[in-house]
């Protein structure tokens, strides 16, 4: 289980995404599309278009996490 160690803005994204797409792919869509900074520690849950999957990235300070 990864906890943060502080209080941690999220994001969820209501338009489904492609979810062929990694991690690049959605942090340039969080930049486009949401107008915010996929590297500011921002927690982004994103939703397949059947509902039926989520996927979360996050900047761990290092890299990107999906």
């Amino acid at each position: 289980m990864i906890v943060p160690s502080q209080a941690v803005k999220i994001v969820i994204a209501t338009k489904p995404v492609d979810f062929r797409k990694g991690h690049d792919g959605l942090a340039a869509y969080v930049e486009k599309e949401l107008g915010l900074k996929a590297h500011s520690g921002i927690v982004v849950v994103f939703r397949a278009k059947r509902a039926d999957r989520i996927k979360i990235l996050v900047w761990d300070g290092n890299g990107l996490v999906l």
